[in-house]
């Protein structure tokens, strides 16, 4: 991250997901006009939230378990202890992490994200997900693109309807990873409650949010030519590889952990 770039404007005339999470998470760093948004939600909004970074958390500990030392981290949200590298680099001290995100306000947060251990590294760069080229190159100005590494979206591609093709997104940026790489990815489903789902699009739309939620199907394209780890494409709650297991609660997010050919 370059400490000298002009720290861009944060709109609090509009929602903003990263903000809106937050809220949900019971975090601070957020404004009316998102608790506007969260309040509107139905209660299983919150409980997605809490499983989704619960999810999160397990299959980033777990990777890092496998020898992962290399996290690139799209749509990082505002800082939630304990942060993607704070995970790894407990595990692995040495692991590089790239964050990005294009909220400014988890730019002005930026700094707890960079305290990494003596060993390790971790970076910042503001961007979208809609530019995947730019967050490859500057990702590999820190991370070694020879080796494999792993690409987290988590809870992100669901606020990219299909007019956006977030197929074709994922896609290049999976084509960008080595072999052995990893991708983890969460997204809201569309199918498993679909009043819900119905009734948070409709609220994330009144704050100017659209949504994309999903079907498993339709989650699944986006592991596309990979290789599923087990269990595969589950629910939030449902996706663990060691043990304890996480507590079984209904759950409307889908996630899952491939490797890349």
């Amino acid at each position: 991250m370059t400490a000298s770039a002009p720290r861009p404007r944060i709109d609090t005339s509009q929602a903003h997901p990263a903000r809106v999470y937050d809220w949900l998470l019971g975090g601070k760093d957020n404004y009316p006009v998102d608790e506007a948004v969260g309040a509107q939600l139905p209660p299983e909004a919150r409980d997605g939230a809490r499983q989704n970074r619960a999810f999160m958390q397990r299959a980033t500990r777990w990777l890092a378990g496998q020898g992962v030392d290399q996290f690139l981290d799209i749509g990082t949200g505002i800082p939630t202890a304990p942060n993607l590298h704070q995970i790894v680099q407990g595990v692995l001290p040495s692991a590089r992490v790239v964050y990005t995100d294009n909220d400014p306000i988890v730019l002005r947060h930026a700094e707890a994200l960079l305290v990494s251990t003596p060993e390790g590294t971790t970076d910042y760069i503001q961007a979208d997900v809609r530019e995947p080229g730019t967050i490859i190159d500057h990702a590999r100005t820190v991370l070694d693109f020879d080796r494999p590494l792993a690409l987290s979206l988590i809870a992100l591609m669901h606020f990219l309807p299909d007019e956006q093709k977030p197929y074709e997104i994922v896609a290049e940026l999976v084509s960008a990873l080595p072999s052995g790489s990893h991708l983890v990815l969460s997204h809201a489903s569309s199918d498993i409650f679909p009043e819900l789902s119905d009734q948070v699009t409709a609220e994330y739309a009144k704050g100017g949010i659209k949504l994309g939620f999903r079907s498993r199907a339709e989650v699944a394209r986006f592991f596309d030519g990979l290789d599923l780890v087990e269990p595969g494409l589950v629910t939030a709650t449902e996706w663990y590889r060691e043990e304890p297991a996480p507590e079984q609660e209904p759950s409307g997010i889908y996630g899952g952990v491939a490797r890349v050919r």
